[in-house]
């Protein structure tokens, strides 16, 4: 094996980390970053939220595997909330009919709301009661 060979570079993907910490300030800069870009997956799952069935699990898990390159209560936060993943998967797969029936009538309902909500400008409505519009 020659010398150079024994030297690794950084992925690609890891590389930017590397190159913007040996600037000043860059090591915070990165953890912000980091924080920010996992903070908007973990919003986006909870969002998702409002639509039934396991549509929140993967942003979050991406949002806390995100964070866990760069904080370690975050690889910790990411054990249990995979183990928790698990967990659900293995209960939407015991009764399949349930979670289908559950995520097909959650889905009309989330229609039939946004059916709603435009049909009678309910967002303008609210808007005027708060003294918005």
């Amino acid at each position: 094996m020659r010398q150079d060979e024994s030297v690794t570079e950084p992925k690609p993907a890891a590389a930017w980390k590397t190159a913007l910490r040996r600037t000043p300030g860059g090591a915070s800069a990165v953890k912000a970053i980091v924080f920010v870009v996992g903070l908007l997956f973990i919003l986006l799952g909870i969002a998702l939220a409002a639509f039934p069935g396991p549509l929140t699990i993967p942003p979050i898990l991406v949002g806390l595997y995100i964070w866990s390159t760069e904080f370690a209560w975050a690889v910790r936060l990411l054990d249990r909330a995979k183990r928790s993943a698990r967990e659900a998967w293995e209960k939407a797969k015991a009764r399949p009919v349930l979670t289908g029936l559950v995520t097909v009538s959650g889905l009309i309902a989330l229609g039939a709301g946004v059916y709603l909500v435009g049909k009678y400008d309910l967002v303008a409505r609210a808007k005027e009661l708060v003294g918005l519009g």
